[in-house]
């Protein structure tokens, strides 16, 4: 069985960049037909943006201002080079946030993760990413059918109906959350549907601490991870060196000091900014707003791409929480629906090596009703549950922060 997608991922570095960056000048100069790209690349030159010094001059595009950009000039914030209607899926994340699907082959650059996880052609995999409007399912999906596989599009809940499909089709691979791979068992155990064929996962969107990891490989799956966005697709992924996630062929990736489009050391912590090849959709210096960190040296596996140390938290205060993004704006809705709540702050922990939520509102009142209302407009307003708890007005820090993200690293 080969070890390795194709020559790409074990090219000499100095190669690489030299192919990557004799391609970037040709996407920048199709970028700049898209007049957002227009406006925010103007006065570059297509021709000088041949080296990672050169690239460093362009500008930081923030994702958290896509939304605004895209309220203001629909459906895309006039970044996309293919008009939506040439679109294969037009999609949408919390946020909300509007992404376009291209009709190539692995849009989204799955397939590389996919095949790191030991998937092959011939091999069934259950996919428990939404396939609901948001990109999981369908990005994840498309990497496993670039190699060749046959996918059940499980999507989210309905966990005995999930148990069927698994014990009827007996699938050796999984794509989802961890946390939904651990529920999938769990659930089999109770329930006593086989889900024993499963030997393999790939899994995103949520936390891995190593100790749900070696809880899930006790329990016969070993898995592996990667990290990707709905604007960049499969950013990185874990091969089963397990040391570190491996930079994806398709894309530039930096790590800036948070706030700043300047490099930090490697080694040291800062703000995750790529770019990519999407002709469709092209990035260019997208800050994420997710924390990592350059791994010196090549992958034992062999794959010679840059590395980073994995997703260390956020830049800013939002937050993925059981594979969705909770924003700050998000809790300061919930607060203007109820106006007798005053200074709130949501905890997002681990209990049971899955992801919780807690909203620390201050109110007079701790009336178990204005608890339970205002429970029922958390879930409604992020789409996750959640537990309310409600305290005494000035008993919260005076420090800014909406949400706190609590929960272990690494």
């Amino acid at each position: 069985m080969a070890d390795h997608y194709d020559n790409l991922e074990t090219r000499d570095p100095a190669l690489r960049e030299r192919e990557q960056f004799a391609a970037l000048p040709g996407i920048v100069t199709r970028a700049l037909t898209a007049p957002g790209w227009a406006k925010h690349l103007a006065g570059v030159d297509p021709k000088t943006v041949t080296s990672r010094a050169a690239l460093a001059t362009l500008p930081v595009f923030r994702k958290s201002d896509l939304v605004a950009l895209q309220k203001e000039h629909p459906p895309f914030g006039g970044l996309n080079v293919t008009p939506a209607g040439k679109a294969k899926r037009l999609l949408m994340s919390p946020g909300p946030i509007y992404e376009p699907e291209g009709h190539g082959a692995d849009h989204w650059g799955a397939a590389r993760a996919c095949f790191a996880a030991g998937f092959r052609a011939g091999d069934i995999v259950h996919n428990s990413f939404a396939y609901h409007l948001t990109p999981g399912g369908f990005m994840l999906e498309s990497g496993a059918h670039a190699i060749g596989c046959a996918v059940i599009p499980g999507g989210v809940g309905n966990t005995e109906h999930q148990l069927e499909a698994i014990a009827h089709y007996k699938p050796t691979g999984y794509i989802g959350t961890p946390d939904f791979l651990k529920i999938l068992l769990d659930t089999e155990q109770k329930t006593g549907k086989d889900a024993t064929s499963l030997k393999r996962g790939l899994v995103s969107g949520a936390a891995l601490p190593a100790s749900l990891r070696d809880e899930l490989r006790s329990r016969g799956v070993a898995v592996v991870q990667c990290y990707a966005t709905a604007e960049l697709g499969v950013v990185a992924y874990e091969s089963d060196a397990h040391e570190g996630l491996i930079v994806n062929e398709n894309l530039i990736l930096e790590i800036v000091r948070p706030g700043t489009g300047v490099s930090v050391a490697e080694g040291e912590v800062g703000e995750i900014v790529v770019t990519t090849f999407n002709s469709d959709y092209p990035m260019f210096r997208l800050a994420t707003g997710d924390l990592s960190a350059l791994l010196p040296g090549a992958s034992p596996c062999g794959r010679t791409n840059i590395r980073i140390k994995g997703w260390m938290g956020r830049a800013d205060q939002t937050a993925k929480v059981k594979g969705m993004f909770v924003h700050p704006k998000q809790v300061a809705e919930i607060g203007q629906r109820h106006p007798e709540l005053s200074r709130l702050r949501l905890v997002v922990g681990r209990i049971a090596e899955q992801d919780s939520m807690t909203l620390l509102a201050e109110a007079a009142s701790t009336d178990a009703a204005l608890a339970e209302a205002v429970a029922a407009t958390l879930q409604a307003v992020t789409k996750i549950k959640g537990v309310v708890t409600l305290v005494s007005p000035g008993s919260l820090p005076n420090d800014g922060k909406v949400i706190a993200d609590e929960r272990p690293v690494g």
